[in-house]
C-alpha cells in the first residue's frame, strides 16, 4: 500500500486472478519476443509460480497463445467500439479517432511475433477472418458516414470501398509481406488508408 493509503501497483497485481496474471505476462512476452522464444519455464519464473500452476489454467502453450490472441482481438474490438461510439461530427475527425485507436493496438505487435506467425498459417487464417469482420463493420460505418457528410464520394459504392480496403489489408497486413517490406504494422496500415483515400498522385496547383 502506498503512503497515501491507496493500494500500490504490486498490490493490484496480487489481487488479479492467477489466470489473468499468466495471460497478461504471456501477452507482453509473446508479442515482444515471439511466442516461439518464450517458454512456460520463462513465464513461471517471472510470475514466481510453478509450471503446475500454469498448466492448471492453460493446459498447453498453444492454449495460452490462443487465449492471448483472443484477448488481443477483444482489446482491438473494444478500442474500435469506443472510437466509433464517440460519434465525431465529421468524417476526418472520425477517421482520426479510429486510426489513433488502431495504432495503439498495432504498436504491441513486434517483429519477432510477426516472424513466428509466418510459421503458424492456420492461426493467422483465423485472425484474418476475425479482422475482416471488424473492418467491414467499423470502416463500413465510417465510409457511410463520410458519404453522408460529403467527405467521401457518393458515386462509389461503400461496399466496394470496404472490400477494396479489406483486399489491400489481406495483401499487405500479413507477416510475410510486412517482413518483406520491413514495415511496422501501424505504419503499413496508416499507409494503406492514406493511399486508398488520397491516392498516390501529387496534385499540383496552377498551370501545367
Amino acid at each position: 500500500m502506498s503512503a497515501t493509503g491507496t493500494p500500490g501497483p504490486r498490490s493490484a497485481a496480487r489481487r488479479r486472478s492467477p489466470a489473468r496474471r499468466i495471460l497478461e505476462a504471456a501477452r507482453v512476452h509473446f508479442f515482444k519476443h515471439g511466442f516461439r522464444n518464450v517458454t512456460m519455464d520463462d513465464l513461471a519464473a517471472e510470475l514466481g509460480v510453478s509450471k503446475k500452476t500454469l498448466y492448471a489454467h492453460y493446459p498447453s502453450k498453444d492454449a495460452l497463445l490462443e487465449a492471448v490472441l483472443d484477448a488481443k482481438y477483444e482489446s482491438i474490438r473494444a478500442a474500435l467500439e469506443q472510437a466509433t461510439a464517440q460519434r465525431a461530427p465529421h468524417f476526418p475527425e472520425a477517421l482520426h479517432t479510429l486510426l489513433s485507436s488502431l495504432r495503439g493496438e498495432l504498436d504491441e505487435l513486434q517483429p519477432a511475433f510477426l516472424r513466428d506467425m509466418r510459421k503458424a498459417p492456420e492461426i493467422f487464417r483465423q485472425l484474418e477472418q476475425r479482422r475482416a469482420r471488424l473492418v467491414r463493420h467499423h470502416f463500413g460505418k465510417l465510409f457511410r458516414q463520410g458519404q453522408r457528410d460529403g467527405h467521401v464520394r457518393r458515386d462509389l459504392s461503400a461496399r466496394l470501398m470496404i472490400e477494396t480496403l479489406l483486399a489491400s489489408i489481406q495483401a499487405i497486413m500479413n507477416p510475410a509481406k510486412l517482413t518483406e517490406l520491413k514495415m511496422a504494422p501501424r505504419n503499413a496500415f496508416a499507409g494503406l488508408i492514406d493511399l486508398l483515400l488520397h491516392g498516390a498522385v501529387v496534385r499540383r496547383k496552377g498551370p501545367r
